[in-house]
């Protein structure tokens, strides 16, 4: 049995796996193609990709390398995505029960962290990646701002401003209205034109 703390980042990343699961199981195959709001990516490959960091999350959890895991999965159905997601979420859930994998140190593909800083990591970007999915297939409404404002403070620390550029993993930050909602802010702060 897991004791949950309150620096246990496992409840947040449940609660963002389960975001990002209503996004991906509510993608219709028509919506394959629209075009996602990050980089380079149509709906269908930034599915792919959010399979291939459920891959890499358990891939680290359990002691092996996240880099030999592609950014993007390939072949799955166009009906088949929901499936693959909770086939794999599967693994994540096991990986993540363990107690011990908190303190563990996990290799990423950028950097070796304590388990408890990776889980952190993904619960971010996985909770940018549904409001991608939701952006590009015009479903915002009901996203958790509690995730979003925890992403924006995650990536706030370990992607700042002055370490973008057009290269980068994160583009320069794009100004929004005063006022903005936090999921705005979020993709903002990313490099997402929302």
């Amino acid at each position: 049995m897991t004791t949950q703390t309150a620096q246990d980042p496992r409840p947040m990343l449940a609660r963002a796996l389960d975001q990002a699961e209503r996004q991906v199981a509510a993608v219709r195959p028509d919506e394959l193609g629209h075009p996602a709001p990050c980089a380079d990516y149509d709906v269908r490959a930034l599915l792919g990709h959010v399979l291939s960091v459920l891959y890499k999350l358990a891939r680290a959890g359990t002691g092996g390398d996240a880099r030999g895991v592609p950014d993007v999965t390939e072949g799955v159905a166009d009906d088949g995505w929901a499936g693959a997601f909770a086939s794999a979420r599967g693994e994540v859930e096991r990986v993540r029960a363990d107690d011990g994998l908190l303190d563990r140190m996990v290799q990423l593909p950028w950097a070796a962290l304590p388990g408890r800083d990776a889980l952190e990591a993904y619960t971010a970007e996985f909770t940018a990646h549904s409001w991608d999915l939701a952006h590009a297939t015009g479903r915002l409404a009901g996203l958790d701002p509690g995730l979003a404002a925890q992403a924006l403070e995650a990536f706030s620390e370990f992607a700042p401003p002055e370490e973008r550029s057009e290269q980068g993993r994160f583009s320069p930050v794009v100004a929004v209205p005063e006022g903005a909602d936090v999921y705005t802010r979020l993709a903002a702060y990313l490099g997402r034109r929302p």
